[in-house]
């Protein structure tokens, strides 16, 4: 006895899916759930790249970067003598003693109060390329005369903490003079001195004009170590002030845009941006791939900036060279400014461009417009010595 199949039977059995069609479904109904979870993790991503750094930065005595101080600390650890790290001007004056040496690195970052509490302190201070401003209060009988180029120099003064050190490899330094009584070693080919020491009621103020005898990078150079050592520790225990970035509140006229802007502000453009990536990936696989095409043959650009760099070294063009570093240096810098293009190679815009710079940055108009419109370099260490400054501008203004 033959049994017919149920009507329908046959054609349901061939209607079942395929493994292929049924991971097909199960990813089309994920991947929306995906997206979600990549744009969390793109917005997590970003929101963690804008969060101000808390690493440790320049002449810092807990870094071990090229430019922090952690070898000059350790030493003087080793050395007998006690370096007390602060963070804010409170409580370092709070932990420096009368006879102790205070130690004042990145003076942009203190507040008028911060000064004008050091500068009612008895505590000897030791400024490392302060700014103007904190040369105003804390010694208004030194005035910055400029920057020099020069890598090297001897002391040519008498203090026992240049005498005992020597020759000092200095690099790039803001040179400074003395209106009055006090010390200037170690002086500069065009006047200046980089290193100065005047009395200031009941304290002394030594200030240094370059930053290098103090990094991890330049302490072994020539006599850096012994001029750092003799300028931060002259007694048994130093106070070693690295300020931390004022709060909003205190510095709100240095706040950039982006720190007056909402959260909630700017939670939304990250959302945009985001959204924006994923429909550009969408758009792109419907597109298909890119069509491949043969190029021309291309040089790579370092062998083309190390070309001409030969050229301008066996030609000794140092004039033609500074001029195109300066000249590079002004067309980056004048869009960050806020500035017209044009204006990075118009000479009646010169002192627009600098007095631009020095607004963003902790060095004055003087040293701004040396590096910028100086005269060329004296030989090639001048030259290399010049191309650190226009870097250090150039990242000045970025970072501000």
């Amino acid at each position: 006895m033959v049994t017919q199949a149920p009507p329908g039977a046959a054609a349901s059995g061939a209607a079942e899916p395929s493994a292929r069609q049924v991971a097909g479904r199960r990813w089309r109904s994920a991947r929306g759930v995906l997206a979600v979870l990549l744009a969390l993790v793109v917005i997590a991503v970003i929101l963690a790249a804008l969060r101000p750094s808390t690493s440790a930065g320049a002449l810092d005595p807990e870094s071990p970067k090229r430019d922090g101080s952690r070898a000059l600390a350790e030493i003087l650890h080793q050395h007998g003598t006690a370096v007390t790290i602060r963070r804010n001007m409170p409580e370092a004056l709070l932990a420096a003693q009368p006879r102790d040496t205070l130690v004042v690195t990145r003076t942009e970052r203190l507040t008028e109060d911060d000064l004008r509490m050091l500068a009612g302190t008895q505590v000897n201070v030791l400024l490392v390329r302060p700014t103007a401003a904190a040369l105003d209060v804390l010694a208004p009988q030194v005035r910055r005369v400029g920057p020099s180029f020069e890598e090297t120099a001897a002391p040519g003064c008498a203090l026992p903490a240049a005498s005992l050190a020597g020759k000092v490899a200095f690099h790039e330094s803001d040179t400074y003079e003395i209106n009055g009584q006090g010390t200037a070693c170690y002086p500069a080919e065009y006047g200046g001195a980089r290193v100065v020491q005047v009395q200031e009621n009941a304290h002394t103020v030594t200030v240094l004009g370059s930053a290098a005898p103090l990094t991890n990078q330049r302490l072994t150079e020539e006599g850096n170590a012994a001029l750092a050592m003799n300028l931060a520790a002259p007694g048994s225990s130093t106070v070693w002030l690295y300020p931390d970035l004022p709060e909003a509140g205190e510095a709100a006229g240095q706040q950039s845009l982006g720190d007056l802007l909402p959260f909630g502000v700017k939670l939304f453009f990250l959302e945009l941006l985001v959204a924006v990536l994923l429909v550009a990936l969408w758009r792109g696989r419907r597109l298909g791939p890119v069509v491949a095409e043969a190029l021309p043959v291309v040089v790579r650009s370092a062998e083309t900036v190390e070309g001409r760099a030969r050229l301008y070294r066996a030609g000794r063009a140092r004039d033609r060279a500074s001029d195109a570093l300066r000249s590079g240096a002004r067309e980056r810098l004048v869009p960050l400014l806020g500035l017209p293009r044009g204006s990075a190679q118009d000479p009646s815009a010169a002192q627009e461009i600098i007095t631009a710079v020095a607004r963003r940055t902790p060095y004055d108009e003087t040293y701004v417009g040396a590096a910028l419109y100086g005269p060329e370099p004296l030989d090639d260490a001048g030259l290399i010595a010049l191309t650190d400054v226009l870097d250090d501008l150039e990242r000045q203004v970025r970072q501000s």
